[in-house]
């Protein structure tokens, strides 16, 4: 399998935006405010309801990690051009 300059590149900025600081802390400042948001959307009546099922341990983490992974990869796409 041949590498190509831009994939090694690719992996390279991977590997640096898990280390940048500003980076990561807009990607979690983005992530907590939309998480929150689709938290209240997709599960306020739940937990306003009181109860908190086993089901929403996985689902409430999972809700805050796709905004994260999506701010990130954004801003690694954006850097790129």
């Amino acid at each position: 399998m041949v590498s190509s300059p831009e994939l090694i590149d690719t992996i390279r900025c991977a590997r640096c935006a898990l280390r940048y600081g500003p980076l990561l802390r807009r990607s979690a400042l983005t992530a907590l405010g939309v998480g929150t948001v689709l938290v209240a959307i997709n599960q306020g009546n739940i937990l306003l309801g009181g109860s908190f099922p086993a089901a929403l341990l996985w689902k409430i983490p999972l809700t805050y990690c796709v905004p994260f992974c999506v701010a990130t990869w954004g801003a690694l796409i954006n850097s790129r051009r």
